[in-house]
């Protein structure tokens, strides 16, 4: 999954690139600021692959962070490397890595466009 998560900026660095350190329930990353040029310091912003996207209210951010929480979707997102090389490396293997065993389509139910079967 690939979330735009809503953070608190907590400080902002100026320079050839305008960065910022973003808290995001806990969780502190950096952050690219040069699209939101409009934040500052204590502003919510939402982040999508390190990039601030846009600026938002406080009470959305905090509902939203509530929400991706109880779905479990924070952990997830912001995971550390070393804790998605763990899940990487605790999961099961695939059967097939070379994609040999997924049904092909000659192997699919055929449908009509009401999605009701269509007899060969």
């Amino acid at each position: 999954m690939c979330l735009a998560i809503p953070g608190r900026v907590e400080q902002i660095t100026e320079g050839d690139v305008r960065m910022g350190r973003v808290n995001f329930g806990g969780v502190v990353k950096n952050v690219c600021l040069d699209y939101v040029p409009e934040v500052v310091v204590g502003d919510y912003t939402i982040v999508h692959v390190g990039f601030a996207l846009s600026r938002i209210d406080e009470k959305t951010a905090l509902e939203t962070l509530d929400l991706f929480e109880k779905m479990g979707a924070l952990e997830e997102e912001l995971a550390g490397e070393e804790a998605i090389f763990a899940r990487a490396a605790s999961a099961q293997p695939s059967p097939c890595p070379d994609g040999s065993c997924e049904p092909s389509a000659e192997d699919s139910p055929k449908v009509d466009q009401a999605g009701s079967p269509v007899s060969k």
